[in-house]
């Protein structure tokens, strides 16, 4: 291909059929899949898993000679939960980020109002990062719990989950009332 302003291009593809405008379309969408991934990654710890099984066989570093169809069919099947259970991490840490998403793109003066620090990069015509949305979130959820009535039901499920006396706002949320 001769690009306008660049002269020769050699574009790799492949599927030979792509045109060369097509195979540069589609290669522009990598850095966007790659920003997803970073997001996933550092901000909303998708796949930052840390699952084991107790009766998981221990092995060296390096060493990937598992061999699970030698074991026992109970050991496949706790190994078959993990994988599970690794995998629901995955997508819940992925429908949290899309729900970042959906609130940078619906809530944007909102969330740049409830960001109480610094970024050099901050825009606040432009849609928020997932990672300035979680740190608004973080500000104004304590205010959000502490507004909604005692027989809100996720500060019913709160109360039940969180270690009161490691809370730093318990007064502010009336989590004991609300058990």
């Amino acid at each position: 291909m001769i690009h306008p302003t660049r002269g020769r291009l050699v574009l790799l593809s492949t599927d030979l059929g792509l045109e060369a405008l097509e195979i540069i379309r589609l290669y522009g969408w990598r850095f966007k899949i790659e920003v997803g991934f970073k997001q996933a990654i550092h901000t909303v710890g998708a796949y930052a898993y840390h699952f084991w099984m107790q009766d998981m066989n221990p092995i060296r570093r390096g060493d990937g000679s598992q061999h699970p169809h030698r074991q026992s069919p109970e050991y496949r099947h706790h190994l078959r939960r993990k994988l599970a259970a690794y995998e629901r991490h995955i997508q819940l840490g992925l429908i949290a980020q899309g729900l970042l998403q959906y609130l940078s793109m619906t809530f944007r003066r909102v969330v740049w109002f409830n960001f109480h620090s610094y970024i050099r990069t901050a825009a606040p015509q432009k849609p928020p990062s997932e990672w300035v949305v979680t740190h608004a979130l973080r500000h104004s959820w304590p205010h959000f719990l502490a507004g909604s009535p005692e027989s809100f039901i996720l500060k019913k499920f709160l109360a039940s989950k969180i270690s009161l006396h490691r809370c730093g706002y318990v007064d502010l949320l009336e989590l004991e009332q609300a058990a």
